[in-house]
């Protein structure tokens, strides 16, 4: 990486096409796959006879790739499944590609569908995978409804030392303690996590689609020194209704966890994800759990040194970007727009720039004081320029609070000094007539500042431009003693040299579904706005309500002791117990071409007979 110094964000910069060397039309020998464990020695060309199942049933790969320096290509037409299509995803089992200890391995042209993990390669160093469609792997089903959030659909992704994530949550590809690996034009749909990448180093990531996934697009744990570029990681997301509830249960287009520094972000699009990019230093980096081995740098531990530029994180039920307790980032001409909480989250994070940014209309499903275009509690030294903010609920929000048990970590204690030295310049402030985020209670504000002067100070702001054209609207909240100051240091831009990787240009592909109401969750995740989905929208006064997306003419039959199942619109299908009756069990069907979907359930229309008694201190029932 060459970097530059400059005053201004560069924007545009010069395109670079990287990608491997085309499918040959022969690659050696061909090998007929038809049982597990078939073991792979020497380039070839795979050939699966069509509609063919193969179970891995011993849960350790199908195909094994046992030698290094070999290229493995799919004969066109060749499907690796390991189960049959209409089986419940969450009832996947087995991998599908198995590499351990190879290294030089190429894998070209591949179709695996059906298992808990599509391709696993362990100890993989220069490992290409280009050209897979890697669909239909696991994913959990969501308890979550449209009408209220599930606490069991939140995920974890602050352990994976031991392979936590694949493990509980399966992967399309995942690759592990493996170096300069390059991965390209892989598709996944209809799965929960895309590419899953732990302990990687110095790899290509670029030219993917990981989207409509309930997990992760691209998950990194301890990985650094990676370029992330022109990949789509849109609508990775669970737990999230608009108007209703959005809390994205820890889902992302990028995850970023434990330690993951010095990679490049670049022209990537993120966006209607739980967060668009998730960042975290990790547990062992703020020392909320002992090292795993040596000794670790307090202080300087976390996602630091990272580079994300020219990327779209916009539309998430949370964040458009979260980096929490990570230090010296850099966040260059991204577009971060109509994110649920705030635009940008920083809490505990240090020297970071953010410059050349668009923060716009952000803050609409808020949470208190969370709110707005770029939040950072507890941060210090952060460099704040050139960024337009439009129509947030807040436009900067800096501030101090008393979390005890963090502050004593020792990751967090070394070198932390407070929610001090942050220089807000430069920038451009807009606060419109009649939009629907500028006339909600809190009035905007431009910049908050909270917490007491002990701990919340030289925070300045300078030379920006202000346009406020709602009554309430205010420049200045701050706490006593705690306003800005009214000069800075000058900020100096270190404009990185860096170019793309990859032919795709994927920011504002899907500008069609622009606006975080086209996050429609299913029962098994975000509707891709093509395929067909069925989902159940309400259950309750004696019916259950089915909505039927991506269909137009479709046909219904039911079966069991229901009344009738009847179309009350084009899009929903009522059903309701017998007449006379409470209870009715059926069995729905829905088709249309090609595609059917049977659905199942217990309507229940009872009528309770309920005594309401006080609750008081001499009626307990606790006790009486």
């Amino acid at each position: 990486m060459v970097y530059c110094c400059a005053r201004l964000v560069v924007i545009g910069l010069v395109s670079l096409v990287c990608g491997g060397v085309a499918a040959a039309a022969g690659d050696g020998d061909e090998v007929l796959v038809t049982k597990d464990n078939t073991r792979i020695t020497k380039s070839c060309t795979v050939v699966i006879p069509p509609g063919l199942v193969i179970v891995d049933e011993d849960g350790d790969g199908v195909i094994h790739i046992e030698r290094s320096d070999v290229r493995v290509r799919f004969a066109a037409g060749s499907v690796l499944r390991g189960a049959l299509p209409g089986r419940p995803w969450d009832e996947l089992t087995g991998v599908g590609i198995r590499i351990d200890g190879a290294s030089d391995v190429e894998l070209v042209d591949l179709a695996v569908h059906g298992f808990k993990v599509g391709v696993h390669a362990t100890e993989a160093h220069r490992l290409v995978v280009r050209s897979a469609n890697l669909s239909d792997n696991f994913r959990q089903r969501l308890k979550s409804t449209p009408r209220a959030e599930d606490a069991g659909d939140w995920l974890w992704p602050h352990a994976n030392d031991k392979g936590e994530w694949i493990e509980r949550y399966g992967a399309a590809l995942a690759i592990e303690r493996s170096n300069e690996v390059e991965v390209s034009d892989v598709l996944v749909r209809r799965g929960q996590n895309g590419i899953v990448l732990s302990e990687v180093d110095r790899s290509k990531i670029y030219d993917n689609d990981c989207s409509f996934l309930s997990g992760w697009g691209l998950a990194m744990w301890r990985s650094n020194r990676n370029v992330v570029s022109r990949n789509a990681f849109d609508f990775c997301v669970r737990g999230h209704v608009e108007g209703v509830y959005n809390r994205g249960q820890d889902s992302a287009g990028i995850l970023c966890f434990e330690q993951c520094s010095d990679n490049v972000f670049i022209e990537n699009s993120a966006t209607h994800g739980g967060d668009g990019f998730f960042g975290f230093a990790g547990k062992e980096a703020i020392g909320e759990i002992p090292p795993r081995k040596g000794r670790v740098e307090y202080g300087n531990a976390g996602c630091n040194d990272n580079l994300l530029i020219g990327n779209d994180f916009s539309y998430a039920a949370a964040h458009g970007i979260e980096m929490t307790f990570s230090h010296r980032n850099q966040y260059l001409s991204n577009r971060v727009v109509g994110n649920a909480i705030c635009g940008m989250w920083g809490g505990y994070s240090r020297d970071s720039l953010i410059a050349g940014n668009l923060f716009a209309e952000n803050g609409g499903m808020a949470y208190g004081l969370e709110r707005g275009g770029i939040n950072i509690e507890h941060g210090s030294g952060n460099a704040i320029t050139q960024n337009r903010f439009e129509n947030n609920r807040c436009g900067v929000h800096l501030w101090w609070d008393n979390d005890a048990k963090l502050l004593e970590l020792p990751g967090v204690k070394a070198g932390y000094v407070g929610a001090s030295g942050n220089r807000i310049i430069g920038n451009d402030f807009r606060i419109d007539a009649g939009h629907p985020l500028t006339e909600l209670e809190p009035k905007p504000v431009v910049l908050q500042i909270r917490g007491p002067a002990e701990h919340v100070r030289d925070n300045c702001f300078a030379d920006n431009q202000v346009a406020i054209a709602v009554d309430g609207a205010v420049v200045f909240r701050t706490d006593a003693g705690v306003g800005p100051l009214e000069e800075c240091d000058e900020i100096v831009i270190a404009v990185p040299g860096v170019a793309p990787l990859g032919s795709n240009s994927p920011v504002g592909l899907r500008e069609h579904l622009r606006g975080r109401e086209n996050i429609i969750m299913g029962e098994w995740g975000p509707w891709d706005h093509d395929s067909p989905m069925v989902r159940l929208v309400e259950r309750g006064g004696g019916a259950h309500v089915y909505e039927v997306l991506g269909l137009e003419e479709y046909e219904f039959k039911f079966a069991g002791g229901v009344e009738a199942a009847a179309r009350s619109s084009e899009k929903r299908i009522v059903v309701r117990p017998p007449s006379g009756t409470s209870v009715g069990a059926y069995e729905l069907t829905i088709s249309e071409g090609e595609f059917t979907e049977t659905v199942r359930g217990v309507v229940i229309g009872a009528e309770w007979a309920v005594t309401v008694f006080p609750w008081t201190d001499e009626v307990d029932p606790r006790e009486k």
